[in-house]
This record gives structure tokens, sequence and C-alpha cells, in this order.
């Protein structure tokens, strides 16, 4: 199994056997597609429109964003089941575009995995 990590998708991205996963909804503005170059972009990972403009990278909105994104993740586990069969395979680094590096979908997305390792079915 890999290991998981969290990366803002602006800071320069190593080289090596593991993947990049994209997880924003929206293609995160500056960023050319070929900066991005063999990342997977599954922006149905991403928290909701209406989750992530609630939100709004408010840290006291951070405890209640957490629930409400996992609980997404819960209804639809198609994409997140693919995260993990990545994960199976090799190291993952989660890419993100929002300016907190601590109150982000990646982080969430992240301790989501973290709590519940198993696939579902």
């Amino acid at each position: 199994m890999g290991t998981l990590s969290v990366k803002r998708v602006y800071e320069p991205r190593q080289p090596g056997g593991g993947a990049d996963v994209l997880v924003d909804r929206i293609w995160p503005r500056g960023v050319r597609k070929e900066d991005l170059k063999g990342a997977l972009w599954l922006k149905e990972l991403a928290p909701s429109t209406a989750l992530r403009q609630w939100f709004g990278h408010e840290p006291g909105r951070w405890t209640e964003f957490c629930k409400r994104y996992w609980s997404e993740l819960d209804a639809a586990p198609e994409p997140v089941n693919t995260l993990r069969a990545l994960l199976a395979e090799k190291d993952v680094t989660l890419l993100y575009s929002a300016r907190d590096p601590v109150h982000n979908q990646a982080q969430a997305l992240k301790k989501y995995l973290e709590r519940h390792p198993q696939r579902a079915s």
C-alpha cells in the first residue's frame, strides 16, 4: 500500500513512481494542462459546488465542512474506490489549489481515507 500525501498544485511536482491526483472541481487558475501532464483529475472527489461555496475556506466552519463532505463521499463511493485502488498500488499525492494548507478538501479527503481505509462494496 502506498503513502498518501497532500500538496498545493502550485508547488513543484516530484518525479517518481507515485501518482498525482487533482481533487479540485474547477481547474486551478494559472495552471496549464501540460503543467499537470500525467496527473489524474478526479473532480468527482471534490466537494459539491454548494458545499464549497458554503465553506468559503472559513476555518470556523472546518469541522462541519468535513462532516458534510464525508457524507457526500459516502453517498458516491465510486471515485473514492478509484483513489483507494490507486493507493493500493503506489504512493499518491492529492493536489489542491486552495491557499489554506490546513483547511482544504485535500486535507479533508486524506483524513477521510485514514479514518475509512476499507473499500466500500
